[in-house]
């Protein structure tokens, strides 16, 4: 299964959702991201900042071509920019950036969210991913 097919079936997860389930669900996935290696944790300068998040938000895009690694830093007091990151890492770490670049870039819209989120924080979710594919490996 590709990236794009396991990030396909969480958006239709969420599309197929009753509406005031959705925000649930994203707060729900804000509980899986993953804690970040101890490496990274007393090295806040490794992290890009992404300024267009209405939250403090940074990441680590490392690896290459073959498999990428993403690293987030969000604070739990942000739940569902959290949850967005969660879903990026499920449906994103460890995939060759081949199959990242392949990502719709609006793939979030999808998700049914304009509902329970505000257009900052989904501008911000694009932000996100447009930082993403932009620290790829070069193909």
């Amino acid at each position: 299964m590709t990236a794009t097919d396991h990030l396909n079936r969480i958006v239709e997860m969420f599309a197929s959702a009753p509406k005031e389930m959705r925000l649930q669900a994203l707060l729900d996935y804000s509980r899986r991201l993953p804690e970040l290696p101890d490496r990274l944790l007393d090295n806040p300068d490794l992290f890009e900042v992404v300024p267009e998040c209405q939250s403090p938000f940074a990441l680590i895009v490392e690896g290459d071509a073959d498999a990428v690694h993403l690293f987030f830093r969000v604070p739990a007091e942000a739940p569902t920019v959290r949850g967005f990151a969660s879903i990026l890492h499920e449906a994103l770490d460890g995939a060759p950036a081949d199959e990242i670049l392949a990502v719709p870039d609006d793939f979030y819209l999808k998700m049914g969210l304009r509902e329970a989120v505000s257009s900052q924080r989904l501008n911000g979710m694009a932000a996100i991913l447009h930082r993403i594919k932009s620290h790829l490996p070069p193909q």
